[in-house]
């Protein structure tokens, strides 16, 4: 991928955005249709925790310095992907408990690697609400390696995804292990919100996964069409929150999900004046 170090800084900005706009929505709509939806913003408070974790060991000593701290983001994102469904599973009728028990966890964890971390007020901005400004080429190949690793999971497992979203009693019978099945889901709500994060931010990610397929559902009558309509309204919210974000210098992340609302906000509309 040598045409990436070509790039300008906004022209990475754009590539990564567009992938991003592909996926998040993907895994979005069957977050949507299993009614977890709400799993992201945990999970993402989880990330945060690890990237703090990550900046907080660069601090301490030369040792820890070459360690990424989106790296330990993403492994983060990871063990908290599957603590939740192991939550989930442990209050089975109960299952939200698992999203404030471990939302707070992050946030309070966080908050003590931030304070002994002791950095900077830009580079924890660029963490939490994204930065078109900020994008490297590594993490430009980071996202794409991470989406077509998400596209060929989803591939290869998409009549599962299907079964037990709709229906996890027959989708048991027909002999679908679901813990297996969540475990796979749970690596991928953990590498959206990780190739995410650095265009949108930890705090705003968990939106651009929910808010476009919320638009969608409005005139969708197929889950094809849901997945397709939340892609199409992803990238213009993408976009435009790009381009707005760079000509008025304005945090990107909040920029994107701004202009998603504004989306929604016209497909609820349009929507209600049809009726």
């Amino acid at each position: 991928m040598e045409f990436l170090s070509n790039l300008t800084f906004i022209e990475r900005g754009v590539v990564a955005g567009v992938v991003i706009g592909i996926i998040a929505p993907i895994v979005g709509a069957f977050l949507l249709v299993r009614r977890i939806s709400v799993v992201t913003e945990s999970i993402s408070h989880i990330t945060l925790t690890g990237i703090s974790a990550g900046v907080f060991l660069g601090t301490i000593g030369p040792l820890f310095q070459n360690i990424n701290p989106m790296y330990m983001g993403v492994v983060f994102a990871l063990i908290g992907a599957l603590i939740t469904e192991r939550l989930r599973d442990m209050y089975r009728h109960f299952q939200e408990l698992a999203v404030p028990i471990i939302l707070s966890t992050g946030i309070g964890m966080s908050a003590i690697f931030i304070s002994l971390a002791r950095t900077g007020y830009n580079e924890w901005y660029t963490y939490l609400f994204g930065s078109i400004v900020s994008v490297t080429v590594s993490d430009v190949q980071f996202i794409i390696f991470t989406a077509i690793f998400v596209l060929f999971i989803i591939f290869l497992f998409y009549k599962e995804f299907i079964l037990s979203s709709f229906d996890q009693e027959y989708a048991q019978v027909s002999g679908i292990s679901m813990k297996f099945i969540n475990f796979i889901f749970a690596l991928l709500i953990a590498l959206v919100i990780s190739m995410s994060m650095k265009v949108v931010g930890i705090l705003l990610v968990g939106a651009l996964v929910v808010i476009p397929v919320a638009a969608s559902v409005q005139i969708s009558k197929s889950f094809k069409q849901l997945i397709l309509f939340s892609i199409i309204f992803a990238q213009v919210s993408i976009l435009l929150g790009l381009y707005f974000s760079y000509q008025f210098n304005i945090a990107t992340g909040g920029m994107i999900v701004l202009t998603s609302i504004i989306v929604l906000l016209v497909v609820l509309l349009l929507k209600s004046i049809k009726r």
